[in-house]
């Protein structure tokens, strides 16, 4: 059997931006003294004249990137997750989400799976943050082939678009002919009928490799990819849950107000369900590798099956 690629989704971030670049004029890259970290520094090689290395100063970057929109240009402002979302949140709300300028926010090492950087870097709040703000979209990739797909989406929208990307190599689970990216719209990846799986990010994979365990044990998850979390994709949810009875979200964030909440908002509304919230217990993360982390937080694919199993 043949090893799955994998790479991650910062990765992915700086080809597309470098392929966007090649045919859209207008695009600019913005990045806060972090371009080899975030790989916009692939861009800078190609398009130096459009790359603006802003320094450590996030705060001022949101706000040149708002300048900057203002006058026809398309600003993928870079850094990652804890400085997009957390050092320059005011910046970003009032500058770019109060005018709903078409600023794009490509924020890099979201998550635990930042793993030697720490509880400082590793941000599990940030879906939170962008989903709060009026207006902004908020995006997380599973794949390389989806997260290019979304650096196209986002330009192509007109408006303030919040794209997470992470460090770690994510497995290739998005190559086939049939394959379509669409903002506000989830993806079935695997039927089942005794409950839903919905993920995003870099759990999707894991969560996969979870139904795969379960149906070992009789147990037929359907799993979803939700990779736009704001708008969330109600309909396909709530047909899900009607259809199981049961749902299960998993994501690399904190389980207050990210995709669980998310979810749980849309249910509790539309379609009342049980649900179990898979991801960050309310509680900081901590140095060491990153899948040694992710799994001491119970968030690979085992720790994923673990807590499905005692659920279902």
């Amino acid at each position: 059997m043949s090893e799955v690629k994998k790479i991650a989704t910062r990765e992915s971030y700086g080809n597309a931006l470098v392929e966007l670049g090649k045919e859209h004029e207008n695009l600019v890259v913005l990045d806060a003294d972090l371009a080899e970290a975030t790989k916009t520094g692939m861009f800078k090689k190609v398009f130096p004249e459009r790359h603006i290395d802003c320094g450590i100063a996030e705060s001022n970057m949101a706000g040149i990137a708002a300048g900057l929109s203002t006058t026809g240009k398309v600003p993928f402002m870079s850094t990652f997750a804890m400085f997009a979302a957390g050092r320059a949140f005011e910046q970003v709300r009032n500058s770019i989400g109060y005018p709903h300028l078409n600023v794009k926010i490509g924020a890099t090492h979201a998550g635990l799976s930042v793993g030697e950087d720490g509880a400082t870097h590793q941000c599990n709040e940030d879906i939170a943050l962008m989903r709060v703000i009026p207006g902004m979209v908020v995006i997380n990739p599973s794949d390389d082939i989806e997260a290019k797909a979304a650096v196209k989406a986002a330009y192509e929208y007109v408006g303030p678009v919040y794209l997470r990307f992470g460090r770690l190599a994510a497995p290739v689970i998005n190559d086939r002919p049939d394959y379509k990216f669409e903002i506000g719209k989830g993806l079935t990846l695997r039927e089942g009928k005794d409950l839903t799986i919905v993920a995003t990010g870099l759990m999707v994979s894991e969560s996969l490799a979870a139904a795969e365990m379960l149906a070992k044990d009789g147990i037929e998850a359907k799993v979803i990819n939700i990779h736009t979390i704001k708008p969330l994709d109600e309909e396909l949810i709530v047909a899900a849950a009607k259809e199981t009875g049961k749902v299960v979200t998993v994501e690399e964030h904190s389980i207050i107000g990210g995709l669980g909440s998310a979810v749980c908002d849309c249910l509790s509304e539309k379609a009342p369900t049980k649900v179990l919230k898979i991801g960050v217990n309310d509680v900081y993360g901590e140095s060491g590798p990153a899948k040694e982390v992710l799994h001491k937080y119970g968030l690979d694919a085992e720790g994923i099956y673990t807590k499905i199993k005692a659920f279902a």
